[in-house]
């Protein structure tokens, strides 16, 4: 897999675990929900992301 599925796939992870957490747990979990959709937003326009330099420092292959 590459760097850009990884990014998606652990980002959609996270969404959904914060989302099931926030009914069975705590409501502050969509904080957690935001935080990554901000960030995926403002990748958008910065061409950064941090899981894309932590994956790529684990020598995950490029796109």
């Amino acid at each position: 897999m590459t760097v850009n599925r990884y990014l998606r796939m652990i980002a959609g992870f996270f969404i959904v675990v914060s989302v099931i957490l926030s009914q069975f747990h705590s409501v502050n979990w969509l904080y957690f929900t935001a935080f990554v959709g901000l960030n995926l937003f403002q990748s958008a326009f910065t061409d950064w992301c941090p899981m894309i330099t932590i994956l790529r420092k684990l020598g995950v292959k490029e796109g």
